[in-house]
């Protein structure tokens, strides 16, 4: 059994949680230039008008929220619900990235993380499960990290969180195959955004927001599950991943040099 895919985004009706900047503002633009009719929520309203403004005004809906806060998501859906009548396509891309190391480590800035970017797309994908395995349709993508493969440098909260969406995706993709709802796992590598401007050090196979967006609507076309980018950096680190431990830990110290 294979999950399908999205072969024309056009009349789709997508919600974009985290659409304000980055990965998610790009991934917006590309919908609405398809033709699709997005929701566009994140916490800045003002930047959410901004990319309204630019699209037809029967096209888009501005849902301000906080990921963190169950009713206001709740209150966006019912809101959603309400002006369209359902949903084809959850694209969660709302997170927090905060450098921590073990010498500097701070349990609320782990916590904030945990519950941004694991709970956060918990809590927007129990929202929306009901009416799809009710319609027994429907597209489910959440963006996480190649820092969720195995751990890395300055990702302490960062890594698990996104080691913890991983997890979540595989058992949602098990579940739901056989009700006929797709879920759609996305592992970046680095991208040129607001959060990676924080690191200080070099970042290998960079690429924009909008070269990010470009993959992630092709893999969510074509009905992958696993939709990872750029493929040099990713398929590198995936490999890592199958090494044994004295041997992952000797590579990393040898040549990421944070």
């Amino acid at each position: 059994m294979k999950q399908t895919g999205i072969a024309n985004f056009a009349g789709k009706r997508i919600w974009v949680i985290g659409a304000s900047s980055g990965i998610g503002e790009a991934c917006a633009k590309a919908f609405i230039n398809q033709g699709a009719k997005v929701a566009l929520s994140s916490r800045r309203v003002e930047r959410l008008n901004t990319i309204a403004e630019h699209a037809k005004l029967t096209q888009t809906l501005v849902i301000p929220l906080d990921v963190t806060n169950r009713d206001q998501l709740t209150h966006g859906y019912q809101t959603l619900l309400k002006t369209w009548g359902g949903l084809d396509l959850l694209l969660f891309v709302s997170g927090i990235y905060v450098p921590l190391r073990a010498d500097d480590f701070e349990i609320n800035i782990a916590e904030q993380t945990i519950e941004a970017n694991l709970l956060g797309p918990m809590r927007a994908v129990a929202l929306v499960l009901p009416e799809m395995l009710k319609a027994h349709s429907g597209h489910i993508a959440i963006v996480g990290s190649v820092a969720g493969y195995s751990g890395l440098p300055k990702a302490l909260a960062y890594g698990p969180s996104k080691a913890g969406i991983i997890n979540f995706c595989e058992t949602l993709y098990y579940d739901l195959l056989p009700q006929g709802i797709s879920v759609h796992m996305i592992s970046p590598g680095f991208v040129a955004t607001e959060a990676t401007a924080q690191n200080d050090f070099e970042m290998p196979a960079l690429i924009t927001a909008e070269e990010a967006a470009k993959e992630i609507l092709s893999g969510i076309q074509r009905g992958e599950f696993d939709i990872h980018f750029p493929k040099r950096f990713s398929g590198f680190l995936k490999f890592l991943r199958i090494l044994p431990y004295p041997l992952y830990f000797w590579i990393m110290r040898r040549f990421v040099k944070i």
